[in-house]
């Protein structure tokens, strides 16, 4: 019989997700447009101050990596819009930057026409293989680290425009999830929003307890140990980490959603308090600031359902928003997607002028 261990969000269903699109269909890559012209890769580090003292032993000085628009250097008083773009779960941006395929697809966008904007890629990869984003003494505040530390140190190391008007929030998967959860309280900050293929937008409900799935979990007590870990048991330790963090159960200063073969209700009830679609109305006047909102997801991703529902509850508030089902799994268009979509979408609707408020 395959039981199932109790989980509040996709992430479990994101491994196969993951595992399926790249075995049947890798990224696909763009073709190189012609006369795209060469961005500047910098690749800095931002110390995070909201992730001082975590518990977990993660980075604070974080791999940031920064693409500069052509003619950025000689245009030295242009100042530019910004998007921030969030990696995946079990990516750093490293990664990220293999799935999305830039700097070609960037110079691409530039090549068909978006407007020149700074593109920033942090990197939110933990002990368990992710942030999720979120605020948490164990992993950090990482929601925090992308809305404050990351903007403050661009704002003031680069050109930009320094209004929320003038900066995108962008993610996909757990990228995804993190630009639906920091643009919903980060209002002050962004000024549109693109969600790729969202994870863990709802609270899912306790299914029949594996004890072999919960012995593997307890017998992890350092990152070596977690590394050995399948994807989706990774996953539930990264979600424990960041939404049921507790500083009194070292070594891994979390709480799992079984203890002893009982589901722990209190486990439970914290992790759906971190599903978007549980706090979405709390945040409806945040959503009414954005210039736009846009929602993607492919026609064969597991995730799709999640992705509508956000839709459809921002549809009911009467928030603008846009909604596409394009063919493709999880990963197979991302890139595309970045390049004839997300970017374009920034290039409209980022202020890139004088007046920008």
């Amino acid at each position: 019989m395959n039981k199932a261990i109790p989980t509040l969000c996709l992430l479990a269903a994101l491994a196969g997700v993951q595992t399926s699109a790249r075995a049947q269909v890798q990224t696909i890559v763009p073709p190189i447009v012609q006369g795209a012209k060469p961005v500047t890769i910098e690749r800095i580090k931002i110390h995070g101050a909201a992730l001082e003292g975590n518990l977990e032993g993660d980075a604070v000085d974080r791999d940031v990596i920064v693409f500069l628009p052509p003619g950025y250097a000689q245009a030295k008083n242009r100042r530019y819009p910004v998007v921030y773009a969030l990696h995946g779960y079990s990516i750093g941006a490293d990664q990220w930057t293999k799935e999305i395929v830039v700097p070609q697809t960037i110079e691409g966008a530039f090549a068909q026409g978006a407007p020149d904007m700074i593109v920033v890629l942090p990197d939110s990869k933990t002990v368990h293989n992710g942030s999720m984003y979120s605020s948490s003494p164990t992993t950090g505040d990482f929601e925090q680290f992308i809305a404050h530390d990351v903007v403050t140190y661009v704002d003031a190391h680069y050109r930009t425009i320094p209004k929320r008007t003038s900066r995108g929030l962008a993610g996909h998967s757990m990228g995804g999830y993190g630009a639906s959860r920091i643009g919903m309280k980060h209002s002050d900050v962004f000024g549109s929003l693109y969600i790729m293929s969202p994870c863990c937008m709802a609270a899912r409900g306790a299914g029949p307890v594996n004890p072999e799935t919960e012995k593997a979990l307890e017998a992890v007590k350092s990152a070596a140990d977690s590394a050995k870990l399948s994807f989706g048991l990774r996953a539930q330790l990264a979600s424990a980490a960041a939404w049921s963090p507790n500083p009194n159960n070292p070594p891994l200063y979390l709480d799992l959603p079984t203890k002893n073969g009982v589901v722990d209700a209190e486990v439970l009830a914290k992790w759906a308090a971190n599903a978007p679609l549980a706090f979405v109305d709390q945040y409806v006047g945040n959503l009414r600031r954005y210039r736009a909102i846009a929602i993607d997801v492919g026609d064969q991703d597991g995730l799709k359902a999640g992705a509508a529902k956000l839709h459809e509850v921002l549809d009911r508030y009467g928030i603008a928003n846009s909604f596409e089902i394009y063919k493709g799994t999880h990963t197979s268009a991302v890139a595309d997607r970045f390049q004839n979509h997300v970017m374009p979408f920034f290039g409209k609707n980022l202020c890139a002028g004088a007046g920008c408020e």
